[in-house]
């Protein structure tokens, strides 16, 4: 299920899922959803901390819970990642959610609530978070504007490298953050692969964890039967003093070579300046050719 599409006045909520945020920090955020003619409004965790968190676990369970029943909150959008997410995932009641989706918009720590919106059937927006909004591209902005408006929306790059494997595939758009996958392996918010579109993108990890995720994932049985593979931004990555000798890229490469399934890297996602919006959940069509790879969405008529 794709939430309602958004119309100029609707009121969006902004909460903090993880990491603490001030209001101030919000500010060129706001002045976007202003220009966007949306009417934004924070809630409770935003301003708040105990630590590194945007308020203990209650207080953020609440927050999120709120804004998830209240009728008059059209989307949702999660104002900072870090790292806090999974904390509060499962005092999440989404009954009323379920009949009356809206909008829940992230990226990073928010895959864990990708993967739980995913398998209870209804589609959300990884894209970027309010925070730092300003930075970002303007195809960035733009393509989150033509979702949530229900616009026309295909990401369409130059590829690079030569570890991409041609083909096209169609199939419902899966993922996130990779080590974010990796640790709800097991978990009631596990993604499913099968059939499916696979998005991975990561952020300052050590790349001998990054081919340990890779083979957790493949031994898990998570990548031998996906329809395509995408991978966004692998930023920032670690070594040891002794190099572990291959990029994040070809680590992934490595673990997924045997297979048919087309394959695709430096796509614009992730935490990178160019962070386009994926919409998971929904079915997408994906083409990797010499020249172009392009994801194509499905336009909205509702």
């Amino acid at each position: 299920m794709i939430p309602p599409t958004l119309k100029p006045g609707d009121t969006i909520g902004i909460v903090s899922t993880a990491r603490k945020i001030t209001e101030e920090e919000l500010q060129p955020f706001i002045s976007l959803m202003k220009e966007w003619e949306l009417k934004p409004i924070f809630g409770k965790s935003i301003g708040a901390s105990e630590n590194q968190f945007a308020g203990n676990d209650a207080l953020r369970t609440q927050d999120f819970q709120e804004m998830l029943d209240n009728p008059a909150i059209k989307a949702i959008w999660c104002a900072r990642g870090g790292y806090g997410t999974v904390r509060i995932i499962d005092g999440l009641d989404l009954s009323n959610f379920r009949k009356n989706p809206k909008w829940v918009i992230g990226y990073s720590d928010m895959t864990v609530l990708h993967n739980m919106l995913h398998n209870c059937g209804i589609a959300s927006l990884h894209a970027q978070i309010a925070f730092n909004m300003e930075q970002k591209t303007e195809a960035t902005r733009s393509s989150i504007y033509n979702v949530l408006f229900g616009k026309a929306h295909t990401i369409e790059y130059s590829p690079k490298g030569n570890l991409n494997r041609l083909g096209e595939a169609k199939g419902a758009l899966v993922g996130g953050n990779l080590s974010v996958l990796y640790s709800l392996l097991g978990s009631a918010s596990a993604v499913e692969t099968k059939g499916k579109i696979l998005f991975l993108e990561d952020l300052d990890e050590y790349l001998y964890h990054i081919d340990r995720m890779m083979q957790n994932l493949k031994r898990n049985g998570l990548l031998s039967e996906l329809k395509g593979l995408i991978i966004g931004g692998m930023s920032d990555m670690n070594d040891n003093i002794i190099p572990f000798g291959k990029t994040a890229e070809e680590i992934i490469w490595d673990a997924v070579k045997e297979y048919e399934y087309p394959v695709c890297f430096y796509f614009p996602a992730g935490h990178i300046e160019d962070n386009r919006a994926l919409v998971m959940g929904q079915d997408a069509e994906l083409s990797v050719s010499a020249k172009t790879v392009t994801l194509s969405f499905r336009r909205r008529h509702d």
